[in-house]
């Protein structure tokens, strides 16, 4: 707790990159997510149950298993690792770890999205689209109508890969001012017997959850008060 109150150097540097990792991962599932689970919620098309329940079975993926597709796919002698392309990630760095939380936030940000959308009035798109609206007017305003859903998405997918620590530790293998998240550091230091240091790392931990939560819950207007 001392260290959290006199600013340690390296609690902030590992706080800061976790933000870093876990902020990008969500943005980028979010602006792949929402609309895909938008679409999926209002269009029907051959193969959408398959989409479904493939996307359905995202939202259960265990991390772990998820950092070990990461890790072989970008491995020397993974398919993309033979690539040698200057713009994917390495293994054991910030980048292959923001892969690897998009591929678990994705899911569920297009799952919770496309349950929302669907739970809105079916007739309400009809009135819509009758009044003149254009397609692309017609899902904004059912999406509006579903932002509680759809906050609810974004929030659900945060809060799988701040806490989430198996993918993380395999493709960036918890080096020290490199790829040391707060997962892995409470992990480190719990290995070590540090519980005073592990337990200070939990409380910020979950300190960034529940203000991220609260900032989710002004954006979409609401309170705590019933």
């Amino acid at each position: 707790m001392q260290r959290i109150l006199a600013g340690d150097a390296t609690l902030i540097e590992t706080v800061v990159l976790s933000l870093q990792v876990s902020g990008t991962a969500l943005l980028l599932s979010t602006l792949i997510g929402i609309p895909l689970g938008a679409f999926m919620g209002l269009t029907r098309f051959p193969g959408r149950r398959l989409m479904t329940a493939l996307l359905y079975t995202g939202m259960g993926f265990p991390p772990v298993v998820v950092g070990l597709f990461v890790y072989l796919l970008l491995s020397r002698s993974g398919p993309l690792g033979q690539l040698n392309w200057p713009f994917l990630p390495a293994l054991f760095t910030p980048g292959a770890m923001i892969l690897a939380q998009t591929i678990i936030a994705f899911p569920l940000v297009a799952g919770f999205t496309m349950a929302a959308v669907m739970g809105v009035d079916p007739h309400l798109r009809q009135q819509i689209q009758a009044l003149g609206a254009t397609p692309w007017q017609s899902t904004l305003t059912l999406l509006s109508e579903a932002r509680v859903g759809v906050v609810v998405s974004v929030i659900a997918g945060f809060g799988g890969i701040i806490s989430e620590v198996g993918a993380v530790m395999l493709v960036g293998g918890n080096i020290e001012h490199k790829t040391r998240v707060l997962t892995t550091a409470i992990v480190l230091e719990t290995r070590k017997g540090n519980f005073g240091l592990a337990i200070a790392l939990g409380l910020v931990l979950l300190s960034l959850a529940f203000l991220t939560n609260l900032a989710m819950l002004q954006l979409q207007g609401r309170t705590f008060d019933p």
